[in-house]
């Protein structure tokens, strides 16, 4: 082994190693290896910036910008509210019912956004069947999965590895090439889900469930405290502005400054506005509870508002991940209050504004109506409570269709590479107003492009050095003495474990050239350990990190960690035994 070789190899075990104890975000790991393999010398400025010429990233690009116009022209949405209408009143057909809907849908977009879109639909429909959500999310998510599996647009992933197999000389993949197998898969991974998720998914807790013992109808006033009061230097409880029976006071503003954290220590002062939650008959008793030992002439009410409680869920594409709520003073903004916060299975219900909030965190708000729409509508928030995100460009419905016919059509044709269609159907969108101009960038994931622009530098450096044939002929020398069929199952088991443990795409551009070596030492054709890469770095099911919906469902769902490898596990070796026998019988060696 040369000394460059030694340093790649190093260099990629870093990486894994810091996707695993997620160090710093995923992006920021991949982009400080472009600069390690920079400064080093391993690759040359030239050759790094051809990264950015691949088209399989161009794509990803494009198809989320694609995404974002069926989900703003409320495409999505009207196929899963017409679908839940049809599925029935049982919990079998319901599930049958949103999982082929979620794959079909899956097939043609991003898989994260249909998430996204759809889950409000299946909490909704778990309330109408009396189930709890957490027994529908999970498949929501995998059933995505499974979607996107069966055309080369369907996921990122593929994209990304046909890409990457293009760069070293394969063909590249036609739109369904793959689709036979994803749908094998497909419903192998729906009858699994049929038959056994009644009874591995749990019964899990969620936000709102903390909501189960209180009265739906309350509302917030706000009062003044007057110079000269005798409310002043009295402590909330002494002050008795309200009864556990009957309301509560759950803020104090002093100026601009909510002390909401320090509520039981405060002691009030002149001009301190105090926020009381309460039913009717609390607040039509306040002035005369208030009144008790002191002048009623000491308060003066500002305002009364009737509020809502919905719960929210953090987004891939929110500004609120990776801060704290306290930075972003939600009751100034918009007079909301988080109730709790709920994560990994546990509601947060102290010091919750100081959590780093994560994709999947779900909140509990209370508000005015308008608040929690101005809110919601910022796109930081994804509301559960009710499916209707945002303003909808539903006239431009039939637009945002065409175009992504347009493309799904046009490449099967073979009329233009799919990077060509996909950019000007993107660019089309825009143009006529499916996409406002103002929310184009934010319908991209650039954490996702910067992790993959930063991770094909790597995958180009193992390569350049040798390191992928070196590796490639390690693992045929143990095992190419069991011929191609076995070196694929085990290649597509390690695709798997690793998906597991790191980024999808990462594992996806990293493992490729490494298939194609293999098949060169074979002396085989490489398609078939492509396609086992492409599929293995999806087909992650056993823990909430294997795949980013995961992520989003976990919070939703009020789900634990171990849930996911309850029902995840078993379908991992399901889909290594079956990929196993059909991959080949798809694609000859």
């Amino acid at each position: 082994m040369t000394m460059d070789q030694v340093f790649v190899l190093v260099l990629l075990a870093v990486v894994f190693l810091a996707f695993i104890r997620e160090w710093v975000p995923p992006d920021l790991v991949a982009l400080s290896t472009t600069a390690v393999l920079l400064v080093s010398g391993i690759l040359t400025t030239k050759e790094t910036l051809e990264v950015f010429s691949n088209p399989g990233v161009i794509t990803v690009g494009a198809m989320f910008v694609l995404s974002a116009a069926l989900e703003r022209t409320g495409v999505v949405e009207a196929v899963g509210d017409t679908a839940t209408r049809m599925i029935g009143h049982t919990r079998v057909r319901a599930l049958l019912g949103l999982t082929l809907l979620t794959a079909a849908i899956s097939a043609f977009i991003n898989n994260t956004p249909v998430v996204v879109i759809l889950t409000p639909v299946a909490i909704r429909l778990c309330r109408h069947l009396s189930l709890a959500p957490s027994k529908m999310l999970i498949p929501l998510s995998y059933a995505a999965i499974f979607g996107g599996t069966c055309s080369l647009i369907g996921t990122s992933t593929n994209l990304l590895v046909d890409g990457v197999a293009q760069r070293m000389g394969q063909a590249p993949f036609g739109l369904f090439e793959i689709a036979p197998l994803g749908f094998c898969l497909s419903l192998v991974g729906i009858a699994y889900l049929v038959l056994t998720s009644g009874r591995l998914l749990p019964d899990r807790e969620t936000a709102s469930d903390l909501l189960s013992d209180q009265p739906q109808r309350r509302f917030l006033t706000e009062v003044v405290v007057l110079a000269g009061s005798d409310l002043i230097g009295k402590s909330v409880v002494e002050a008795k502005l309200a009864t556990p029976a009957d309301g509560r006071v759950i803020d104090v503003i002093r100026g601009d400054e909510s002390l909401r954290r320090g509520l039981g220590e405060v002691r009030l002062e002149a001009g301190d506005r105090v926020v009381v939650k309460a039913a009717v008959a609390g607040l039509m008793g306040l002035r005369e509870r208030a009144g008790v030992g002191f002048d009623t002439e000491d308060l003066h009410e500002i305002q009364t508002s009737s509020t809502l409680v919905v719960e929210g869920i953090v987004g891939p594409r929110s500004g609120f991940v990776g801060h704290r709520l306290a930075e972003f003073n939600l009751r100034r903004r918009y007079g909301v209050y988080i109730i709790a916060v709920h994560r990994q299975g546990v509601n947060l219900r102290n010091r919750f504004e100081e959590v780093q909030l994560e994709v999947g965190d779900t909140l509990l708000l209370e508000g005015p109506a308008d608040g929690i729409r101005r809110l919601v509508a910022s796109g930081d928030l994804i509301n559960l409570t009710q499916p209707e995100h945002r303003p909808m460009r539903r006239d431009k419905a039939w637009i945002a269709v065409a175009a992504v016919a347009a493309v799904v059509v046009l490449s099967a044709g073979d009329v233009l590479p799919i990077v060509a269609l996909a950019l000007v159907a993107a660019i089309v969108v825009v143009v006529l107003g499916c996409v406002p101009h103002a929310d184009l960038y934010k319908s991209i994931d650039w954490r996702i492009l910067f992790m993959i622009f930063g991770m094909l530098p790597l995958g180009l450096a193992l390569e350049k050095t040798g390191g992928v044939e070196l590796i490639a002929q390690s693992i045929t020398a143990v095992t190419g003495q069991f011929g191609p069929h076995v070196v694929l199952s085990l290649l597509y088991l390690l695709g798997v474990v690793l998906t597991e443990i790191a980024s999808n795409n990462a594992v996806g551009v990293l493992l490729t050239p490494i298939a194609i070596g293999i098949a060169d030492q074979l002396g085989v054709d490489a398609r078939p350990f492509i396609v086992a890469v492409m599929f293995a770095a999806s087909n992650g099911f056993a823990t909430p990190i294997g795949y980013q919906t995961h992520l989003f469902v976990y919070g939703a769902g009020g789900y634990k960690y171990m849930d996911f490898v309850r029902i995840g596990l078993p379908l991992d070796l399901l889909f290594w035994a079956v990929a196993s026998l059909l991959i080949p019988v798809f694609f000859p060696f």
